[in-house]
């Protein structure tokens, strides 16, 4: 994993980084890593997180198909520097 460091900002490369790991869940499984997880516990976990997944998927089928509304767009405030959000300089 690279994070590119610009203009000696370090600052916001670790936010990046930091952003990075969060996507790759590698947060969640070191705090998975640190305790022995039962095997049955891994089993009740694991339907859990199927369950989790079937729903949701259900769910984003339903709006697809008109039965249910959309999720609720967020307005977003101008940036204060005036770019629009333009991240791709």
């Amino acid at each position: 994993m690279q994070v590119l460091v610009r203009d000696n900002n370090v600052e916001q490369a670790l936010r990046v980084l930091k952003k990075k790991m969060q996507r790759e869940g590698l947060f969640r499984e070191m705090k998975a890593r640190q305790a022995f997880e039962k095997p049955s516990e891994r089993r009740v976990r694991e339907k859990a997180e199927a369950v989790s997944r079937a729903r949701k998927a259900a769910r984003k089928q339903a709006q697809r198909e008109g039965l249910l509304p959309g999720p609720k767009k967020k307005e977003r405030a101008p940036r204060p520097n005036g770019n629009g959000g333009d991240f791709n300089r």
